[in-house]
């Protein structure tokens, strides 16, 4: 019984950033129906992404099949899909259609590049829409190339988090207005909205074009990874004065100058070497319970291990599988992981009549192969 309990939205299902918005909204307590493409297989692989929905699959080229979205959007108080622009309305379930069936229905649209623009029409994927914001740019060590920071930015980040955003945000305006309207949620605009404080510390002289030579790109000594004597890796953050005194403290060493830029690649080496003096164990031992700002580098499944992670239940396992849990977090109307991924039209019989299709009607979708 989340935030967003009593909120029905349709899902036009497709990969990565759809289904993330899909299911931070469905674990705030949105139902959430997956309408899904009507292929041969009835089986795909886990994919904790499609959690908290049932589905159903509907084949949208045929000639009724658009009539079975409008008739759910008649229902319903929102739909998003991440198809590029002007697909759905080829399909005969754009904004104008659904919305004619529903004026207070939200509409969210998830692309790369946007619904206009040169590039709208240009296949892409998180790195390219990254690239183009200036954010990969900023990412990776001096001298070498910029690193990818695995799909986390644009697709879920500046993609499925900006479009759940924007959805909500639309939900709320159209209880005041009582009209819906169109969200245009892209990665290449959410990308750069992630950057706004570096465009802060540009404007100020505090942030550069040099790649790996800010305080926060791992230019700085003290905001940087570190390798340790058994091979694996802790993470210091001291940004502050006196968390940077504590560091130096518990490490030993004498301070050259926190922000002597000049004397940045030198103290870089002397962390260097004394993180290798001792394992990564050692180090955790030397700084628990201090304000150092320093952490180890866990790997997924030792995050998932990890007192501080187990005590607050950041990890949970559905059906076997572990993953996140819901988050954020509510005192009142926590949200919660009520179903495991649908198998392909997992629930969907009953969803339908959820939404008001009679038995007949399902039968009958089904025999015309319209959904099932």
């Amino acid at each position: 019984m989340g935030p967003l309990e009593g909120i029905r939205l349709i899902e036009l299902a497709g990969i990565g950033p759809g289904p993330f918005c899909g299911m931070m909204l469905a674990d705030m307590g949105a139902e959430v129906i997956r309408v899904e493409r009507i292929t041969a297989a009835t089986e795909r692989p886990i994919d904790v992404l499609a959690r908290n929905r049932r589905s159903i699959a509907v084949n949208l080229k045929a000639p009724k099949g658009a009539e079975v979205i409008l008739r759910l959007c008649a229902s319903a108080d929102g739909l998003f899909e991440g198809f590029r622009p002007g697909v759905t309305e080829r399909l005969g379930v754009g904004p104008e259609a659904c919305m004619g069936r529903n004026p207070k229905l939200v509409y969210g649209r998830m692309t790369g590049w946007g619904q206009d623009g040169p590039l709208a029409q240009a296949a892409g994927h998180d790195i390219n829409y990254i690239g183009l914001a200036g954010a990969l740019h900023a990412i990776g060590r001096p001298g070498e190339k910029p690193v990818p920071p695995l799909n986390l930015i644009g697709d879920f980040g500046g993609g499925g988090m900006l479009l759940a955003f924007g959805m909500v945000c639309g939900l709320l305006e159209a209880q005041r207005s009582g009209q819906g309207q169109v969200i245009d949620a892209a990665m290449v605009d959410g990308a750069a909205t992630l950057m706004a404080m570096f465009f802060s510390l540009a404007a100020t002289g505090r942030f550069t074009n040099q790649r790996g030579a800010n305080r926060l790109d791992g230019g700085a000594h003290f905001y940087d990874s570190y390798e340790t004597k058994d091979g694996k890796y802790v993470s210091i953050g001291s940004i502050e004065t006196r968390f940077y005194q504590e560091l130096l403290q518990r490490l030993g060493v004498p301070d050259l100058g926190q922000h002597d830029r000049t004397r940045w690649p030198e103290m870089k080496r002397v962390f260097e070497k004394t993180f290798k003096s001792k394992t990564r164990e050692e180090w955790c031992e030397i700084f628990d319970g201090s304000d150092a700002c320093f952490a180890p580098v866990l790997s997924w499944s030792e995050a998932r291990r990890d007192p501080h992670n187990r005590s607050r239940k950041s990890f949970i396992e559905v059906a076997g599988v572990e993953q996140p849990a819901p988050a954020p977090r509510f005192s009142r109307t926590p949200g919660e992981v009520r179903r495991a991924p649908p198998e392909r039209n997992g629930g969907g019989r009953q969803a339908l009549a959820d939404w008001g299709f009679s038995a007949a009607e399902i039968d009958r979708l089904a025999a015309q192969g319209l959904g099932r």
